[in-house]
């Protein structure tokens, strides 16, 4: 199989026949693009725990000119995760503290672990132009969306079920008791993704990155991004 991306739009079809092959996306900095409207794009991705998040993010942004938004979590870092640079590592004294003072974007609790999004770098990024990329959990992913019209939300979608089970088993870091909690919850949130804006189904890293590319590029271009000043300084050169 191979990875998809699909909008809740209705997609348009193209004859097969005597049709050159596509070409494979890529981002476009913003400094390439002509007339390119200044501030960032508020990309947010979720979805299910076990999907592939992580792996995804790193190829998909590598080389790439964003800010990556690191969360804040009161889990314990998994083998292999670096604290400040996979995640700000915390009690759950320091979240709460941050939380009450207003700094984070989002925060929300998963299977009894609380994860926020700190706000003051965001704004600071997207002003001066950069990409943002939040990668959190499916709730705080919608609160984002409720204070955040510019947000662009991209579900990361597993092949099946059966396949993010045997994914977060293999990784041997959980007991049995919460993995099915996770899977439970995982239900609930596939079944939600009709509300994203896009749904990338990870079943091939390459071509799934590849979809990533696309939403990215797709955005920039999207004529609302221009205000009627950027347009009005084209009219006037």
């Amino acid at each position: 199989m191979s990875a998809t991306l699909q909008t809740t739009e209705r997609p348009t079809h193209s004859s097969p026949s005597n049709s050159a092959p596509p070409t494979t996306p890529q981002p476009v900095p913003a400094s390439r693009l002509t007339h390119q409207p200044q501030r960032g794009l508020l990309i947010v991705m979720t979805g299910a725990s076990g999907v592939g998040k992580g792996t995804l993010r790193e190829k998909w942004l590598n080389d790439q000119d964003v800010f990556y938004s690191m969360s804040w979590t009161t889990r314990p870092a998994r083998s292999g995760e670096r604290p400040g640079l996979d995640y700000h590592f915390v009690t759950p004294e320091q979240f709460e503290a941050h939380a009450q003072s207003g700094g984070f974007l989002e925060h929300a609790e998963f299977v009894g672990n609380r994860y926020g999004t700190p706000k003051g770098p965001i704004d600071a990024a997207l002003s001066r132009g950069q990409d943002v990329i939040l990668e959190v959990e499916v709730l705080g992913a919608m609160q984002v969306a409720a204070h955040s019209s510019e947000a662009v939300l991209i579900f990361i979608m597993p092949p099946s079920l059966t396949e993010l089970r045997r994914r977060l088993e293999g990784r041997a870091t959980e007991t049995p008791e919460r993995i099915e909690k996770r899977l439970a919850r995982a239900r609930e949130e596939i079944l939600e993704a009709h509300h994203f804006r896009y749904v990338v189904v990870n079943d091939d890293l390459d071509r799934a990155v590849d979809d990533l590319c696309a939403v990215q590029r797709a955005e920039r271009l999207k004529a609302q991004r221009y205000s009627a000043a950027d347009l009005q300084s084209i009219v006037d050169q």
